[in-house]
């Protein structure tokens, strides 16, 4: 059985669906404004495992995961650019989902965008204010009336005195307490705005998630997630909001990811250590590395982006891949190896112990082939890929991965943005230089095959000489 640690009652619980075997999961998504950066793909890589998971564990999953495309930074972003809102999203969240493609993020079952769903925001609008838990103010804002929730503070452990106590002294006549929000904030000029009820104007960002969640999952449904950043306000704003209109628990459990620390320091762009994930990716063998990094500490801590870090997650996937390196197919081995890996999982999505797993089932492939036991090494590597796909991995043929780093029509890009199409040499290079070595070793000519293989050791090329006479080769 799967145990999920839920964030509003700060233990681990069952997984046990509302509706037998089927799993609903809204996860809080991009505000499409700017690039992905490697905070995001963190988000984005846990709760995409997390749903590779449970659809391998047999559940029908529900995943939805929202687009912010109307806010404030939108606005002003699209107003510096000089261009319109529509062109600025559209173009951002075009590269979000090449961004997805290339770190192995399957499409959610539904990605709902605000500026799709105002029928629906507007609906649950007017039933707050019905049900007296938000209330017009003068200036044509609406606002959520804060004190009439009672339960406001649950998921963040916040109390209503701290927070008031706590709050910036300002000057605000359309709220009635500092501590209440924005549902539907009043049209400004220049300034992309609809019909209301209340007049023109747009949503606030909280109220989205709440209605697009129980408009595609119901008033209730299994599990809600997002990062850690979003706790509070927006997703304490969501309960208030969703229980208010509704009446209904709304998430049963909630999840949430750690930060992404640079180096140890927050990430910030204030600090300078503000990293998007095209800016990283050119610079890794393959997005597998990223995604090993994030998989290879807990979702629920914090994990830190380094240099180093990357450099780690890079040898231990290719450990991986040379294990699997030129075995024949195979049916995967029966083994333990299945159950420590789901025991793993079940246990809060333990991807670090999954992963230790994978690395016992390489060392085991290497001692079968050492062994001279071909189809033993063979039926393990094929359980070895069966478990890594489960996360995402492995899911490059080995030769690619240690000789390019990517399959083949993707290798282009990244050889362009590393610079080293300049002075790099092609596989036919390689090749080329393989079998002059070949020949000099047939001939004893041991000087010169030591030639061919220190040029190559200093154009990153590894050799790996086979019984029989064949050479293998990978870039390092």
């Amino acid at each position: 059985m799967i145990r999920i640690y839920n964030s509003l009652t700060g233990e681990k619980q069952p997984l046990t669906p509302i509706v037998p075997g089927e799993v609903r999961m809204y996860v809080c998504g991009m505000t499409v404004y700017d690039y992905l950066h490697i905070g995001h793909a963190r988000m984005m890589i846990v709760f995409d495992a997390v749903a590779r998971y449970l659809r391998h564990s047999g559940y029908r999953l529900t995943y939805v995961r929202n687009i912010t495309d109307i806010d404030d930074k939108i606005i002003r972003r699209a107003a510096e650019n000089g261009e319109t809102i529509e062109v600025l999203t559209a173009r951002f969240i075009a590269a979000m989902h090449e961004d997805c493609a290339a770190l192995g993020i399957v499409r959610p079952d539904f990605e709902p965008r605000a500026t799709e769903h105002l029928p629906a925001i507007i609906a649950m609008i007017g039933k707050l204010i019905e049900r007296g838990y938000a209330y017009a103010a003068p200036n044509g804002d609406v606002m959520y009336a804060v004190a009439k929730f009672a339960g406001y503070g649950r998921l963040s452990g916040k109390r209503l005195a701290d927070l008031r106590a706590g709050a910036r002294v300002e000057v605000d006549e359309a709220k009635r307490d500092p501590l209440d929000f924005v549902l539907w904030k009043h049209a400004k000029p220049h300034e992309p705005a609809w019909d209301s009820p209340w007049g023109r104007g747009r949503p606030g960002w909280h109220i989205e998630c709440s209605a697009m969640s129980v408009e595609l999952l119901g008033a209730h449904f299994d599990i809600h997630g997002g990062g850690m950043d979003l706790k509070f306000p927006h997703h304490e704003n969501e309960i208030a909001q969703s229980c208010a209109a509704t009446g209904e628990r709304f998430a049963e459990i909630w999840m949430h990811n750690g930060f992404v620390n640079v180096d140890n320091e927050k990430m910030s762009k204030s600090l300078g250590n503000f990293f998007t994930v095209r800016e990283v990716l050119p610079a890794l063998r393959h997005p597998e590395v990223l995604r090993y990094f994030v998989l290879s500490s807990h979702y629920r801590g914090p994990i830190n982006y380094s240099l180093e870090q990357l450099e780690q997650a890079d040898a231990a996937l290719q450990r991986l891949y040379l294990a699997l390196r030129g075995l024949p197919e195979a049916e995967p081995a029966e083994s333990a190896h299945a159950a420590r890996f789901q025991a793993a999982m079940d246990d809060d999505f333990n991807t670090p112990e999954a992963l230790a797993v994978l690395q016992t089932l390489a060392r085991e492939i290497n001692s079968a082939r050492a062994a001279g036991e071909t189809a033993q090494a063979a039926a393990l590597a094929a359980r070895l890929r069966s478990l890594g796909g489960i996360l995402g991995l492995l899911g490059v043929p080995a030769e690619d991965w240690l000789r390019h780093g990517r399959p083949g029509a993707t290798l282009e890009p990244v050889v362009r943005a590393t610079g080293a199409a300049s002075g790099a040499l092609s596989d036919a290079d390689i090749e080329q230089r393989i079998a002059a070595r070949a020949a000099a070793r047939k001939a004893k000519n041991w000087a010169e095959s030591d030639r061919i293989r220190d040029e190559l050791a200093a154009a990153g090329v590894v050799l790996e000489d086979r019984p029989g006479g064949a050479t293998d080769w990978r870039r390092s």
